[in-house]
């Protein structure tokens, strides 16, 4: 390439320039090398404390609802309110309250050690033991800082509501240890000087310790809990005193939540729900460190990107520059010009290539004479269905030069009236000028419609919904077609006299399906001669046989869950709703209904599959029923049939319910009716105001209704916000507030996935 080096040239001084910005980044990143470092060690610290804060804080809500648990327990209570006679003692219930209390203790580390103070009896309860005076008991476990009279009067006979004392030294049947202890007095409501229980659990420190084991383990720094008077709660990898002087320091700023102190760079949360300061240091050496593998790193990478890239350019500068010299070259043998050694190689090619395409445009304007043809051609093949796919449809478009503003719309076909049988050279001509006055006329009422040649006497047009209707309803695309349609009619009969008449397919909502919409228009026209229609006829108009049947597997699975809760008029009513859309809004063909008539005896026989009828007396002679249903039969018969057997399921599922299981079912409903507005009603709220806990009336609800106590809330909370939107004095928001949501988008998500459409949408059809 010796004289075009200095093309060469150019591309390479252009990499170069563009190679110093590896160097000027590398540069950049050193410099800010530390400050990411620390920033991102801060990030993990504040992400690990929060780990262990939430870790923390859950484990101490199993805590504090253990003790709800006790206060809701029957026995318990019992125990509690017993009034001593003498020497005499409720062993039995003692003792079958320690065996209920010992199983807590296996699931729960947290509960490993706790006691039960009854008061009454002056007796602790234990896992697995009894100590039937307390001095017992604190011979074996007492504070190290606590004598047994203090310990009498500030943990037993104290009132406690989540009392919770900081970490202290414990002595554990001879061995030393630190525990937090929480206190809770029975019941919960307790006042005066003394209560009629206490229940109070250990937590050993080490538990607390090893939720900060992370911080520790990851930088080799330490962790601290404090409470908020200051009181050490758990500590790792720091000392009680190292703590308490981080604790009542002044040079620490409480607002701030990273800062050195020391050594070390210290990072404090706060938790809003208990008050308690959460603190992590990391050793300023750990934070240098990394500091320097970014800056090693950093310049190794500069300096071997800057070599690499050097080759790089050479290797570019050479590829992008050859071809361009060829290209010179073969337009110095084509035009036999030599290319200007002092001016631009650019404006060499810019000269050459113009005059190749001034002289091709007699080429195209050959091709741009062909394109209606081209066009023509395109619109055939995609009302006959010849594309497989969307990118064909997008290329030969492009090749055909049209657009299509969108991708929904309609296919129609116009026919010229009154020329039937007639196909003389004059009848010919006209009908020829009918279709041109048609075209004419509907492209400039409809730009976006393309129009076809179906024959003498017809032609065919796709109209897609414009640039500002493309998101609009169906109901709106269809007026607005029906109003260019109608226009059309009217100008050319008023102006020309011709008579058209109209058939117009379903919408169709993407290209490929224009096909399938151009067979409904077909149809329509095929039938428009019957009923004496001259104008205008819609697809869905003419009552045509429907193909399918309506049975949907929603629809099918709320019959299955209606009758397995035994519920006989909403088993009837989705019965009804079935037969009705296949009735009233279908016209089903007999091999169809026969279909449909299996499908509804399939669902019961699969029913009977279930334990509740497995053990009925009544099964083979329902089994049998349902067989015997003729599939022939009017669905209407069918559905008398269809009624009895649901009516005998339902009433043995109500046989099986148990009047207890019953009344609490209807307790749990009632509290979501009264209460489905409260947004904070959940599971257990319910479970403690029907007085059961929360697993119990979970698998009892779901046992007798079939459904999740869960589903069931959302499902009233849509009853009544579909309501709600029948009124047009409440926004969208308000109903969500209303409902119980705390949020309008989990709301409108909530609703869609209940009712099928978004609340503005389900507010339009009530309208409508």
């Amino acid at each position: 390439m010796p004289r075009f080096t200095s093309l060469f040239q150019k591309f390479l001084f252009s990499y170069l320039i563009i190679l110093m910005i590896p160097s000027i980044a590398g540069y950049v990143s050193y410099r800010t090398s530390i400050a990411v470092t620390q920033s991102m060690s801060i990030d993990n610290s504040v992400s690990q404390l929060q780990r262990s804060q939430e870790i923390l804080e859950r484990r101490m809500a199993e805590v504090e609802g253990f003790t709800r648990q006790l206060a809701l327990n029957p026995d318990l209570q019992q125990l509690m309110n017993e009034k001593r006679q003498g020497e005499h003692v409720n062993v039995y219930g003692i003792a079958n309250m320690v065996k209920q209390i010992t199983p807590f203790s296996q699931t729960n580390d947290f509960l490993q050690h706790f006691y039960i103070y009854l008061n009454n009896y002056d007796v602790i309860l234990t896992q697995g033991t009894v100590y039937v005076r307390p001095e017992h008991y604190y011979g074996t476990y007492h504070y190290s800082s606590l004598t047994l009279e203090q310990w009498r009067e500030s943990i037993l006979g104290s009132i406690h509501t989540s009392g919770m004392m900081p970490l202290q030294s414990f002595v554990n049947n001879g061995r030393e240890t630190t525990v937090l202890t929480y206190m809770q007095s029975l019941p919960l409501d307790s006042f005066g000087d003394a209560s009629p229980a206490t229940v109070v659990i250990l937590i050993d420190g080490r538990m607390i310790s090893s939720l900060l084991a992370g911080l520790e383990d990851r930088y080799g720094g330490w962790a601290h809990i404090s409470d908020d008077e200051g009181r050490t709660i758990g500590l790792r990898g720091i000392s009680e005193t190292g703590a308490r002087e981080l604790a009542t320091t002044k040079m620490l700023d409480s607002t701030s939540r990273s800062q050195f102190f020391q050594d070390d760079l210290v990072i404090t949360i706060r938790s809003e729900k208990t008050g308690w300061t959460y603190r992590a240091g990391i050793p300023r050496e750990v934070l240098m460190a990394n500091a320097n593998q970014i800056k090693e790193m950093t310049w190794l990478v500069t300096g071997v990107a800057l070599v690499l890239g050097l080759l790089a350019g050479l290797l570019l500068a050479y590829r992008n520059s050859a071809p361009i010299n060829r290209l010179i070259g073969v337009m110095k043998e084509q035009f036999g010009k030599e290319p200007v050694r002092t001016g631009n190689a650019y404006d060499f090619l810019q000269g050459n290539i113009s005059t190749m395409i001034s002289s091709n445009r007699r080429l195209e304007q050959a091709l741009q004479k062909q394109m209606p043809l081209v066009r023509d051609g395109f619109l055939r093949r995609l009302l006959a269905g010849e594309f497989h796919t969307p990118e064909e449809i997008t290329t030969a478009a492009q090749q055909a030069d049209t657009v299509f503003p969108s991708t929904s719309g309609y296919v129609g076909i116009l026919r010229i009236n009154g020329y039937t049988g007639m196909d003389s050279v004059d009848i010919l001509n006209e009908l020829a000028a009918a279709r041109l006055i048609l075209k004419q006329s509907l492209s400039v009422l409809a730009e976006q419609a393309h129009t076809i040649d179906l024959g003498s006497d017809a032609l065919a047009f796709i109209w897609t919904a414009g640039d500002g209707s493309s998101g609009r309803e169906p109901d709106y695309l269809r007026q607005e077609l029906n109003e260019v349609l109608t226009e059309l009619a009217t100008r050319v009969y008023s102006d020309y006299k011709v008579s058209c008449t109209a058939a117009v397919g379903g919408i169709f909502h993407q290209l490929l399906d224009t096909s399938h919409a151009f067979e409904q228009a077909r149809q329509t026209l095929d039938y428009a001669e019957p009923i004496g229609e001259r104008h205008l006829l819609w697809y869905g108009d003419a009552p045509l046989e429907t193909a399918t049947y309506y049975y949907p597997l929603d629809v099918e699975q709320r019959l299955i869950s209606t009758i397995r809760a035994g519920e006989p008029d909403e088993a009837a009513r989705v019965l009804a709703a079935v037969i009705a859309e296949n009735t009233e809004q279908r016209q089903l063909a007999q091999e169809m209904r026969q279909q449909l008539t299996g499908e509804l005896k399939g669902t019961l026989l699969k029913l009977l599959d279930h334990q509740a009828f497995a053990q009925s007396e009544q099964l083979h002679e329902l089994k049998q029923q349902i067989v015997d249903i003729p599939a022939g039969s009017a669905l209407p018969l069918v559905q008398e049939e269809l009624e009895r057997v649901t009516d005998a399921l339902c009433q043995i599922i109500s046989s099986k319910k148990n009047h207890a299981h019953i009344q609490t079912v209807d307790r749990i409903r009632q509290v979501i009716s009264e209460q489905y507005g409260d947004s904070e009603l959940t599971l257990y709220r319910i479970a403690e105001q029907v007085g059961r806990p929360e697993k119990y009336i979970s698998q009892l609800f779901k046992e007798v209704t079939g459904d999740n106590i869960s589903d069931h809330l959302e499902r009233v909370r849509m009853h009544h916000a579909s309501a709600l939107l029948s009124s047009e004095g409440c926004t969208v928001d308000d109903i969500a507030a209303r409902v119980g949501y705390n949020s309008s988008h989990s709301f409108r998500r909530a609703f869609k996935r209940v009712m099928g459409v978004a609340p503005s949408a389900y507010r339009q059809s009530l309208q409508s």
